[in-house]
């Protein structure tokens, strides 16, 4: 077989595209083909497939369908993040939202937060830190569970793995940099008490029902994840995140995220950069 530049018909992006959005909620518009055609061509050449016909085969009805699916979705989506990632709204996470609920829950000394489609961990790890270092000595009496998901089984080995190249952590302060990580040959490696705060479990956003084993948060982060969402996808997300969000819970979501459909249970925050939503009444 030679080895070429794969075309998708209309026929089969149309076919492609339903799958990736039946199996995971992201929409491709119409516009966006020539991204399926540039990431997943080499994948055919790869897997000795002629067309785009033989993969869509390949994808629903063969044995390894499934480890076929993670690692076209890994190809098609972009994992881009960073430790301290927009830094406006984590000082607001920081300095009001987290202040007020440890203020909240001083008599049960339990504080739980959601870090949905979490990548390569970074956000997670990071909301470990602002956490530790608000409570300071005060963590040993704490009950602090950060729960990180994401739909990809190959960033969450990352994750879990705690070690970063210094591409990731380019951009961190000296004094987090020292307080938080030790050097390991190239890499970085968290530090062991943060690494300990975060679990990190494999969950499909679509799976509403498979979230609720996870049970309510006090502050929910899903950013930068949505907005390859369509419409009905974006409000079923919403909607999930207001029914497992304490009332006085904050949902966080990222810049350049707009939604048509709020629930109304939410309200916005009304402080620039924060991209936040609380619950109508809830403070």
């Amino acid at each position: 077989m030679s080895v070429g530049v794969k075309t998708l018909t209309e026929s089969q992006y149309e076919r492609l595209s339903k799958i990736i959005y039946e199996r995971s909620g992201i929409h491709f518009p119409s516009n966006k083909k020539y991204v399926l055609e540039s990431r997943l061509g080499r994948r055919l050449d790869e897997l000795s497939l002629e067309d785009f016909d033989q993969y869509v085969t390949f994808l629903t009805v063969g044995p390894y369908r499934d480890d076929e699916f993670q690692e076209m979705f890994n190809r098609i989506t972009i994992n881009e993040t960073s430790f301290f990632r927009n830094e406006p709204q984590l000082k607001h996470f920081e300095t009001v939202t987290l202040a007020a609920l440890l203020e909240a829950r001083a008599a049960t000394k339990r504080l739980r937060i959601w870090s949905a489609a979490c990548s390569t961990g970074e956000e997670p790890y990071t909301l470990a830190m602002q956490v530790h270092r608000s409570l300071g000595i005060r963590l040993a009496d704490w009950r602090v569970e950060i729960l990180a998901t994401d739909i990809s089984e190959k960033v969450l080995e990352v994750a879990q793995a705690g070690r970063y190249n210094t591409f990731a952590t380019r951009s961190l302060p000296p004094l987090i940099l020292t307080r938080y990580f030790k050097p390991v040959g190239n890499e970085q490696q968290i530090d062991p008490t943060i690494q300990s705060m975060v679990r990190f479990e494999h969950l499909n956003l679509k799976d509403t029902m498979g979230a609720k084993r996870f049970g309510s948060f006090d502050v929910i982060f899903c950013r930068n994840v949505m907005i390859y969402f369509d419409d009905t996808m974006k409000s079923r997300c919403l909607q999930m995140f207001s029914d497992q969000l304490a009332s006085d819970g904050t949902l966080f979501v990222g810049h350049s995220e707009s939604f048509q459909n709020l629930p109304p249970s939410f309200e916005s925050v009304p402080i620039p950069y924060a991209f936040a939503f609380t619950k109508r009444g809830g403070r």
